[in-house]
């Protein structure tokens, strides 16, 4: 009787703890190991006959350590919403203030003031800050569409806004800790 080729589960079994701590000693995080072993089976389901590849191991960790590479080579930008202080009822940000639609007077006092205060701290920046910040995060435009529209290079745009949002995320503390104790 033919030796039967493992099929997913069976090498999810066989590989799974090995896998992970393969990726575990090469990252920051154990969010960032998950989700890049997510993405090797999320690979491993994607190819149409599993059986075509010969070693099935040494396929699986090339493809972790490529997942591993592509991480590190993509540098994520600042975001100012990936910063928030947290409140008794959870977690608040500043989009939960600029989205909320209940028509209180405190939330529009809210929104008047942290808009105030945006516009004041975008103010100070260079323009080149300030514009790549705004068409990004106010406008929801890509860095290549960014790039495309200015000729500057996309390195050179993520500079600019991770400059701004530490200006901003300095400069608007105040008002958040305020946001927070409302």
């Amino acid at each position: 009787m033919p030796e039967k080729k493992p099929n997913i589960i069976q090498t999810v079994k066989a590989y799974g703890s090995q896998l992970l701590g393969f990726i575990r000693q090469r990252v920051n995080s154990e969010e960032d190991a998950e989700d890049i072993l997510q993405d090797v089976w999320y690979q491993l389901s994607s190819v149409p006959e599993i059986e075509a590849i010969e070693q099935v191991g040494s396929w699986l960790y090339r493809v972790a350590k490529n997942r591993i590479i592509d991480k590190y080579r993509k540098q994520k930008p600042d975001s100012l919403s990936d910063y928030s202080y947290e409140d008794e009822d959870g977690e608040l940000n500043f989009k939960d203030i600029l989205l909320a639609d209940d028509g209180t007077p405190e939330t529009v006092f809210m929104r008047e003031l942290f808009w105030e205060q945006l516009t004041s701290a975008l103010d100070e920046l260079p323009e080149n800050q300030r514009q790549v910040f705004v068409w990004n995060e106010l406008e929801d435009q890509t860095f290549q569409e960014i790039a495309d529209r200015t000729g500057e290079n996309i390195k050179t745009l993520i500079s600019r806004k991770r400059y701004a949002v530490q200006h901003l995320r300095q400069r608007l503390e105040i008002t958040y800790k305020e946001f927070v104790n409302y």
